[in-house]
This record gives C-alpha cells, sequence and structure tokens, in this order.
C-alpha cells in the first residue's frame, strides 16, 4: 500500500481555502475533439451526430491526475443485492454544479461553468455551460433546475426539505435568470452552501431532467392517469412520480434505466432486474482532457450483483475485480488479498475514510415506547453503556488493532480536535457502568439477572444492523450485547435489508441502530449528523431532525437540543472560516457534553484494490461523510494497453 506523503493534504484540506467565487476555467482545449472508436462508429451510421455536437460550447476540460488516457475497457466491479446502491453512487454517480478539487482544498466550478456569491453568502448565481447535453441528446439548461426547484417546492412531492437547501428563515428561493443563469437566495446568510453542493447531496438539483420526468407530473400532463394504469406499483400519479424520479441515494433511482443523466456512465439495465448491472459510456459527457479527448476513457462498467462479501474477496483473487474498496478493504482481508496480488493481477491503494466514529451505537431518542424513550434519553444510561463496553477489546477482535477506540469525535488530524472529546466515558469500567444504571433505577432484575424496567418488565433494546455490511457489525454488535448482559442488560440483534432498515429507522420505529458518523475532518462543517439532529440520516433522532428541517414536522426537541441547532447558526451564518470554526467547536463541545451517541472504534483509514494498469485513480481516495468519491474523477480512468490485462 501507498504511504503517499501527501495524505494530510489531500484528506485535511483548509475550510479557508474554499473558493467563495470563481470564474470560468479549465475551459481551454488545443486543437479538436476526439472520441471513442465506438462512439465515431456510431456517427458514421447515423446514430450519433459528430462529438462537436454532443459537446456543450465550452466543455469542462479535466486535467488527469497522472497522464493522458486511452480509450477502451470495462472496470468490472461486484455488487450485493438490496441496499447496495451507493456502490453505484459513489463511482459514477456525483457529477454537482460544483465539485471539491482532488486534493479536497477548494471547491471548483463544474456542471457550473463559473459562479458568483454575494458578500454577504446569501445569493449564488450559477452559470451552466451552452450547449450541454442529457445523455439522450436533449439540451440541458436552466429549466431543468427549475423543473427541480418545482418540485422541491410542492409539498405533495417533497413534504420535508433537504437542509441543504432550507435556512432559519425558509426554503431557498431560485429563479431563471436565462437559459443559462440560475440563483439561489437565501434569506441569511448560507456560509455553508457551496460546500454542500460539492458534496453528494448537492446531485439534487441538477437530477431532475424536465424532459422526460414531466411525463409523470399532473401539472405537465393531464393524461399522467394512463401511466399511472400501467405501472402496477403506483397507485396515483405522485407515487408514479416518485418511482420515477426517486433520489439517487434510494434503489429506486438505479432501479430506472430509461432516466436522462449527466453522469460519466448511463445504465443499461436495472439494478436488481439481473444478475449484472451495466453502465454504458454517455456519448454527450460534458467533459475532456486537454487535448480534447471526450470523456470517459473506459467504455463501459459492471457489477456482478453477489450475495455475500466472501463471494467479492473469490472474484478479486480470481482477478475479476478491477478497482474496489467497497466491502473488502478492511483489515482482516489484507493478509488473504495480499497473497493473492499476483494471482488477482492488483496493487493496493488507500483510501482516507475516517469518520468521527466508524462503529456508533445509537440509541432512538425518539423512540415511541415511552418506557424506553425516558431511559435511553437519560444521559447516564448512555455513559453507562459507553463504560460498559470493552473499546479495546472490539479493536482488536474485529478491526485487528487498525482502529482507535474513541468516542464519537473529531480525528487528531482535524485542525479543531480536542482530546477531551475523544476520550469522554471510553474508560472501560463495568462497575461504574452498574452504578449508572442502578442510579437511573434499574436496580431491579428478574430471576435471569436482567434488570427491569420502571413498569416491572425486563428492559430490553433491539438493535438492529444493516446486512449491507455484513462483516463489522454483526461481529461489533455480538460483542456489544456481551458487555450489556454483564451490567444486566438485554440487547437483541436483528439484521435487516438495508432498504427496509432505512424504513424503519427513518420514521423512528426502532430501539438502537448501530452505523458510522460522519464529522471526523472537516466535514465536520457540513455533515454535523453525530453533533446535532440535522440531515435525513440522523438515526438517533430522526424526529427531532424531522423538526430542525420544517418545525411544522417533526417533533419539537427539548431546550438542550435547541440550543443545538442555535449553535450551529453560528456555521451557517457566515463565510468567515474563523467564526465558523469558532462555532463548530463549541457545537461539538455541547453535543460531547451530552453523548448523543456512543462512539465506539475510530477508523485510521482503510484500503482498496486496482488493477496494476488502472491509471489515474487517487492514491490516497479522499472520503468522508457525503464526500462520494471516487465518482468525481472516475471519468478519467483508463486501462494502460486499452482493456484489462488478460
Amino acid at each position: 500500500m501507498s504511504t503517499n506523503r501527501n495524505l494530510r493534504m489531500v484528506l485535511f484540506g483548509s475550510v479557508a481555502g474554499i473558493c467563495l467565487a470563481a470564474a470560468a476555467g479549465g475551459n481551454a482545449v488545443a486543437g479538436d475533439f476526439r472520441e471513442a472508436p465506438g462512439l465515431t462508429e456510431r456517427v458514421k451510421a447515423g446514430e450519433l451526430p459528430p462529438v462537436e455536437e454532443r459537446l456543450p460550447t465550452e466543455p469542462m476540460v479535466m486535467e488527469p491526475l497522472n497522464s493522458i488516457g486511452e480509450y477502451g475497457g470495462t472496470l468490472r466491479r461486484a455488487i450485493l443485492g438490496g441496499g447496495d446502491q451507493h456502490n453505484i453512487v459513489r463511482l459514477i454517480g456525483s457529477e454537482n454544479l460544483v465539485r471539491w478539487s482532488p486534493d479536497w482544498s477548494t471547491i471548483e466550478p463544474n456542471i457550473a461553468e463559473s459562479f458568483t456569491v454575494s458578500d454577504d453568502a446569501t445569493t449564488f448565481t450559477f452559470k451552466l455551460r451552452k450547449g450541454m447535453r442529457w445523455s439522450d441528446g436533449v439540451p440541458f439548461t436552466a429549466d431543468d433546475i427549475m423543473f427541480w426547484y418545482e418540485v422541491f417546492s410542492d409539498e405533495r412531492l417533497t413534504p420535508t426539505k433537504h437542509p441543504n437547501f432550507v435556512g432559519p428563515s425558509g426554503p431557498v428561493t431560485v429563479t431563471r435568470i436565462d437559459d443559462e443563469t440560475v440563483e439561489f437566495k437565501f434569506g441569511e446568510p448560507n456560509g455553508l452552501f457551496l460546500q454542500n453542493m460539492a458534496y453528494g447531496f448537492g446531485y439534487y438539483v441538477v437530477n431532475y431532467p424536465k424532459h422526460y420526468l414531466s411525463q409523470f407530473h399532473i401539472e405537465h400532463n393531464p393524461d399522467v392517469g394512463k401511466l399511472v394504469e400501467a405501472e402496477p406499483a403506483a397507485a396515483d400519479w405522485m407515487q408514479l412520480f416518485n418511482l420515477k424520479s426517486g433520489p439517487m441515494h434510494t434503489p429506486i433511482f438505479w432501479q430506472n434505466p430509461d432516466r436522462p443523466t449527466l453522469h460519466p456512465w448511463h445504465l443499461s439495465n436495472a439494478y436488481g432486474a439481473s444478475a449484472r448491472v451495466v453502465a454504458e459510456r454517455n456519448p454527450y459527457f460534458w467533459k475532456v482532457d486537454p487535448e480534447g479527448n471526450q470523456l470517459p476513457y473506459i467504455d463501459r462498467i459492471t457489477w456482478d450483483q453477489v450475495e455475500d462479501v466472501e463471494s467479492i474477496m473469490l472474484k478479486a483473487f480470481n482477478g475479476e475485480i478491477d478497482y474496489m474498496a467497497r466491502h473488502i478493504g478492511r483489515p482482516v482481508n489484507l493478509a488473504a488479498l495480499t497473497d493473492n496480488k499476483e494471482r488477482g493481477k492488483y496493487d493496493f491503494y488507500q483510501v482516507g475514510d475516517i469518520p468521527a466514529s466508524q462503529t456508533t451505537i445509537m440509541f432512538n431518542l425518539n423512540n415511541n415506547d415511552p418506557v424506553k424513550n425516558a431511559i435511553v434519553n437519560n444521559v447516564d444510561f448512555r455513559r453507562a453503556i459507553s463504560h460498559a463496553v470493552d473499546r479495546e477489546e472490539i479493536n482488536d477482535i474485529v478491526y485487528l488493532g487498525a482502529g482507535r477506540p474513541v468516542q464519537t469525535a473529531p480525528h487528531p488530524l482535524a485542525p479543531f480536535y480536542k482530546e477531551e472529546w475523544a476520550t469522554r466515558d471510553t474508560e472501560f469500567d463495568p462497575e461504574l457502568a452498574n452504578e449508572l444504571l442502578d442510579s437511573i433505577g434499574l436496580d431491579k432484575r428478574d430471576d435471569e439477572g436482567y434488570r427491569l424496567g420502571p413498569d416491572g418488565e425486563r428492559f430490553t433494546l433491539v438493535f438492529l444492523i444493516a446486512d449491507v455490511f455484513g462483516w463489522q457489525y454483526p461481529d461489533v454488535m455480538e460483542l456489544v450485547a456481551g458487555y450489556a448482559k454483564d451490567v444486566g442488560l438485554d440487547f437483541q440483534v436483528r439484521a435487516s435489508d438495508r432498504s427496509r432498515l432505512i424504513e424503519l429507522v427513518s420514521s423512528a420505529e426502532h430501539d438502537a441502530y448501530i452505523w458510522n458518523c460522519p464529522g471526523g475532518l472537516v466535514d465536520a462543517y457540513a455533515n454535523p449528523d453525530c453533533y446535532l439532529p440535522r440531515g435525513q440520516a440522523v438515526f438517533w433522532a430522526p424526529n427531532w431532525a424531522a423538526w430542525g428541517a420544517d418545525p411544522a414536522t417533526g417533533e419539537e426537541p427539548p431546550e438542550n437540543i435547541k440550543k443545538l441547532f442555535d449553535i450551529y447558526q453560528g456555521v451557517t451564518s457566515t463565510a468567515d472560516p474563523q467564526m465558523q470554526e469558532k462555532a463548530l467547536v463549541e457545537l461539538i463541545d455541547a453535543a460531547s457534553e451530552q453523548l448523543l451517541t456512543v462512539g465506539l472504534i475510530q477508523s485510521e483509514g482503510a484500503f482498496g484494490i486496482a488493477r496494476t494498469n488502472l491509471r489515474n485513480y487517487a492514491d490516497p481516495m479522499p472520503i468522508a461523510g457525503q464526500l462520494w468519491t471516487p465518482a468525481p474523477y472516475t471519468a478519467q480512468f483508463y486501462f494502460e494497453g486499452g482493456d484489462n490485462l488478460p
């Protein structure tokens, strides 16, 4: 594995380096445009217009990480069934108006040719690329963004607004200036808006092709009822629209190959419909290299659907995986993957995935059961659990010593790190755990030694775990359940398909969940999901998160939680990096004292494997929170020699 000396720069770029305005750049190309040989054949056959007519007037010029590439080849991966759609999202699904630079230090134009920001950080204007097209050849214009805004503003289709587009005074206002210009305006400063637009969930505004999706909208197609009748899964036009326009981070999006896209590849079949998912190159992709070669270099990407991680490992050993870290890049697999390097024809690369906590106990603080809710909302209960678990043993057994036993907190390499956050209540002390549990009224036990709740019944919590990452969470929960039993608590574990699991936890129909927490690096500014209930993946307090997005919905939180929202306003209401950091530190201080989640292990980064002749991939690959990498850079991947090795 590489030990790139630029790891610190790549992973921990200063927020102060973010560009708050950018002129059109990266658009100068010498000579004529060129295309993949397969596209040339289609042009000759009359199936496509010439490459010059398929590209925007000013295409985005993508500087290669290492070298100009070669056309050809199929990038092979594997995917699990059910809820593994991020396997696709993170590889080909992150083309937003703006993007982070490859070293994660500045924000650059992307789909937008340029952007400007008002001095008070309330108004953001994006200039689009003239002549840009969807994957089916239809022009992409400001009207597509306005169609998203129409859907976003419609309570029937978007009752809950994504926090990226909502400020304290209400949702963003989007205005069409002309065919290539749109303005996003907030009622107050939004100093993190550009960051949020460069992260994964910035995709919303540029993924609603009006010419395609409007046919499923009653305001645009009065005859939509006929389409509803033809779709058994839809009871009305709203369900039909949601089926066709489902968010990219859900399986629904990737089960509709008819939906046009702006990504470098588009699906030719639906995820889950067959044993192999295939994505073909987008002939209208709007990026080129400095020599005028239209991207992407690689012809297609395939994902073989398998049942378990062991099957992915076997594919890697047999040379059937060309680029992958997901599922297999964990310490326990390193020895076996190292032994099979030559046979599998791959090398290793680093993955700088450092969350606030790789494995986090998340009690549902919005539990529908009043007895359970009262107990888990007592901070001394959460402190007791934190002292009951043996993090060192978890690290040794599950992570083979590759992690750091910590609380949910920023990593030491984050510029605002505090040791007290990382070490709070992390000492393994079952005696103290028992004292704390006794002190909050769980001092009576049944004949089997389990604690009784105030209702006289055994106090039992059911933990949900996602089967999509079958290796770590079940192993960790087996140990956690044992530690809980040692202090008289009955923790049950239930594995579930991730799609069903997300439905349960999003509606607060669960006792507890084990997952990871973002916010280990500078992503804490835009993704503080474990420091306050903000976002769509707040599994520990989904009802409070809904309230935070819209006070008319969800459940009004207590004053200590409301205070967190107030503190976070200090981060979002200014574009001054020093003021933002001051407010963020105050937020993490307050969240740490409340022990909102119980962090167990923090990753020190992971690894992936790449075909020995694959070029132009980042090493290390930056990733944290909602930085959906390597998707912004995969268009420049290529195989030296034009194809996979035999």
